[in-house]
């Protein structure tokens, strides 16, 4: 488990939020490492909420210069249609990011359909055992909760596995620490994450 720093010579850090690398990631990474050889100066960054794709594109902008939209779906079709071109014209990278490619990303002007279409695309997957653990420990400790490796051992087994369930778990565990001045312990988590409905009781 690294930063995305460490391979492709990237600031580590942005707002305090560090971009993890794993086996979830990696792919894209690399994509965006090596966007000199693009057929086409432009790709489609698609992936889970929450998963650091939006940091992932500021971070692609500010090492390349080239241009980020992010949320692109909420975007006027007109603007990405015309950010699509001028990528084409300056040959400056332009980084597409949504919550899903076409035809999921329904496109109602043609031309900008075509085009995206025709665009690469990479993905951030969910995230796998080891990016889940290190998400979990990572935001506790922001949190200033330190939590020993068996209490995220215990919580990776039981959490939803997306980046929303592991926001999820750590805003729970922070408020439950903060009432009851508490550090965490499987039980105090176990009752926290039952009565919040992130997990069940079984």
């Amino acid at each position: 488990m690294s930063q995305i720093a460490l391979p492709l010579d990237w600031p580590e850090d942005e707002r305090d939020d560090q971009f993890i690398l794993s086996a979830a990631n990696a792919a894209v990474a690399k994509h965006l490492e090596h966007w000199a050889l693009w057929p086409v100066p432009i790709t489609i960054l698609t992936g889970p909420r929450k998963s650091g794709r939006s940091l992932l594109g500021r971070l692609f902008a500010q090492k390349t210069g080239g241009r980020l939209i992010d949320d692109a779906w909420k975007q006027e079709e007109e603007t990405v249609f015309h950010a699509w071109n001028s990528a084409m014209t300056s040959r400056r990278p332009l980084l597409i990011v949504a919550d899903a490619a076409p035809p999921e990303w329904a496109v109602a002007l043609p031309d900008l359909a075509s085009r995206l279409t025709a665009t690469p695309r990479v993905a951030i997957l969910p995230p796998d055992d080891e990016l889940l653990a290190a998400l979990l420990e990572r935001g506790l400790a922001h949190r200033g909760l330190p939590a020993p490796p068996t209490l995220i051992a215990w919580l990776s087994a039981r959490i939803e596995r997306s980046y929303v369930g592991i926001i999820a778990a750590v805003d729970a565990l922070d408020r439950a620490s903060l009432t009851r001045h508490h550090r965490l312990t499987i039980p105090l988590a176990r009752e926290t994450l039952i009565q919040g409905g992130v997990i069940d009781d079984s």
